[in-house]
């Protein structure tokens, strides 16, 4: 599965030119490659951006433990001080985190 710098240009250059799945997948088909060679080779190029998860929200995703040092960073307390804390409701802790601040 190499690639010839003419190809690995082209490869490049639409990519950047639309960073998405979509993208990849018409190079691998137009290629006659695997979507997973074509990202392989555009990670080694330095070129590819993974997509990024968000919540059904449109935020980026917290975990329940990063929330409650949040707190604990507001209220001025060591690390562990609320320990137990992270088995309540993930609403529940967003929302105590942000009336907080």
């Amino acid at each position: 599965m190499n690639y010839s710098p003419e190809v690995t240009a082209y490869i490049i250059q639409k990519y950047e030119d639309n960073p998405s799945r979509e993208t990849v997948n018409a190079l691998a088909e137009e290629l006659q490659k695997t979507p997973k060679s074509i990202i392989g080779k555009l990670s080694r190029e330095g070129v590819y951006r993974r997509s990024v998860y968000k919540t059904k929200t449109g935020e980026s995703p917290v975990t329940k433990e990063q929330l409650v040092r949040d707190i604990e960073d507001v209220l001025g307390f060591g690390g562990e001080a609320l320990a137990g804390l992270e088995k309540a409701p993930k609403l529940v802790l967003k929302q105590l985190r942000d009336s907080l601040v």
